[in-house]
């Protein structure tokens, strides 16, 4: 059996269109996500001075 040899510039481009390919679904994916999601109410202090809990800076619920 005859073995074929990689060249070695198909095997770059390639190693490089596959990481461009995996950087653009990964942004891709971070946006989807960024896009989706809504976080919850959590309840937290809504006047200063109360000890030990954290303020928001503006509440939207």
């Amino acid at each position: 059996m005859a073995r074929r040899r990689i060249n070695g510039k198909v095997l770059w481009l390639g190693l490089a269109a596959a990481l461009a390919a995996l950087l653009i679904l990964a942004n891709a994916h971070l946006v989807y996500v960024a896009i989706g999601s809504q976080p919850e109410c959590v309840p937290h202090a809504k006047s200063a001075g109360e000890a030990g809990k954290f303020r928001a800076a503006r509440a939207v619920c």
